[in-house]
């Protein structure tokens, strides 16, 4: 952690002082048609329900909502056995929410909310009394275990679907993370078995309305998909893009600029994933909320992020995991209607905005679970989510001399303990690196587990 500046002298010279009586004033500044806002930036006014704005599908002439419901980090409750479950009653409100607001794109999974996903946003389209024809499913063929890789466990996979979610076709249908592991997985996937001939099949009978691949990993496998686009004929592409990573010269399959060039170079609506990275964008360390508060008091941290990727023009929609009515409230804002990024204000996100939030040494963790379960019952995501949000809040101390070092010290280590439970800690990782082919950020998970770890034990031992 030595190559990071320390915090104070970062403080000192980010302006924080000034920047935080600019956040401690936003809570009385309006400046809003919605009128007041809160002490974050959300404001408490009504939320307009005819002003979203809509991207056309030029391929299909679908009008698609700006802002698409991710159907990933839904809310939870116990069941009666006292095991998590999806909160379904909360889930039906939120979809009918944000229908009514002009949301009519929602994106699922196979894989997602420990398989329930599909079937949760069956329920929930079908109890808001939407019409069918009034909103666009996207869901993906996720067929990750060698046990799926065959024609017969990928066309049930795609038939469960459809299923699930009461509909007879697929609006946008995606072939699931494509590029973690090379063309291998490609090719045991999709291509040596028949199963993208068999979709594009469907695709022909009208049972998939638009076929594409959602992208994260090795950017030869994505350049392998753009050189046989003639062949495949892919109607939209799902990239992760956002102001920190736009332009990532040493990995350009994370560079959303690349990515993102090389589809409107072949006229290929792009759909965008993690604007937010996760979450990581909107919980960012209090001198970087400063910094946001500063410029726009009354505007939330995350709508920053949102407006940045909303203004490329040939983004059909922009994914957002919305657990919480206030997250589904304050993105329906941001694009009720879009207010597109000014050039000056790109280049202060892209440039002065990201080297703030470089500056500290989080885990690239997005909290997608995709590596669980660990064959060891690690709490893998729980474990990065603790040590991420402490570095944000300050609490994770370079060493015993740093002015916070006691305070920190216990809350990091309380709020470990309150996180993850002991048996489900980083020191239990015995690097078996089963995770790391399933991690669409490419962490070597074993290494930062090990960095935790070592971590924690000179909190405990006190030889920081």
């Amino acid at each position: 952690m030595k190559k990071y500046i320390n915090r104070r002298d970062f403080l000192k010279v980010s302006g924080t002082t000034a920047a935080t009586a600019a956040l401690a004033s936003c809570g009385v500044q309006g400046g809003s048609a919605d009128g007041e806002v809160d002490y974050m930036g959300h404001h408490k006014g009504p939320v307009p329900t005819d002003k979203m704005t809509y991207r056309t599908n030029p391929k299909q002439g679908d009008k698609v909502s700006l802002l698409g419901y991710g159907w990933m980090r839904l809310p939870n409750t116990k069941d009666s056995d006292g095991k998590e479950a999806i909160d379904q009653e909360q889930v039906n409100r939120l979809c009918k929410y944000a229908l009514e607001h002009g949301v009519n794109y929602f994106d699922t999974s196979p894989a997602y909310c420990r398989g329930k996903s599909e079937e949760s946003l069956g329920i929930a389209l079908e109890a808001s009394g939407y019409k069918r024809s009034e909103y666009f499913i996207a869901t993906k063929l996720s067929n990750f275990s060698p046990s799926q890789y065959s024609f017969e466990e990928g066309k049930a996979i795609f038939e469960r679907s459809l299923e699930y979610m009461k509909t007879d076709y697929i609006d946008y249908l995606l072939l699931h993370s494509i590029g973690g592991g090379g063309m291998k997985p490609v090719h045991e996937r999709f291509l040596d078995n028949g199963l993208l001939d068999w979709l594009m099949e469907q695709r022909e009978a009208g049972r998939i309305r638009n076929l594409g691949f959602s992208f994260h990993g090795d950017v030869a496998v994505f350049d392998w998909a753009m050189a046989h686009h003639d062949q495949y004929h892919w109607d939209f592409v799902q990239i992760q893009a956002n102001y920190v990573d736009w332009e990532n010269e040493q990995d350009k399959g994370r560079s959303g600029k690349y990515l993102y060039e090389e589809l409107v170079k072949r006229d290929i609506p792009v759909v965008i994933m993690e604007p937010l990275l996760g979450g990581r964008l909107s919980k960012v360390p209090d001198h970087v909320v400063a910094h946001f508060k500063q410029r726009k008091p009354e505007d939330s941290v995350a709508s920053w992020a949102f407006r940045y990727i909303g203004s490329k023009p040939a983004v059909l929609t922009v994914l957002s995991g919305m657990t919480y009515m206030e997250h589904l409230e304050d993105n329906l804002r941001t694009y009720s209607p879009l207010e597109p990024l000014t050039e000056e204000e790109q280049e202060w996100l892209e440039e002065e905005t990201a080297t703030l939030i470089k500056s500290y040494p989080t885990i690239d963790c997005n909290d997608c679970k995709y590596c669980m379960p660990c064959p060891y019952g690690l709490d893998i995501p729980g474990i990065f989510v603790h040590y991420n949000k402490c570095v944000n809040k300050g609490n994770v101390p370079e060493s015993q001399q740093a002015r916070n070092y006691q305070e920190a010290r216990r809350a990091f280590l309380i709020g470990y303990d309150r996180s993850v439970p002991r048996l489900r800690q980083a020191d239990r990782c015995t690097s078996c690196r089963e995770c790391i082919p399933h991690c669409p950020q490419q962490i070597d998970i074993p290494r930062e587990l090990q960095r935790v770890d070592n971590f924690v034990e000179k909190l405990k031992q006190g030889t920081l």
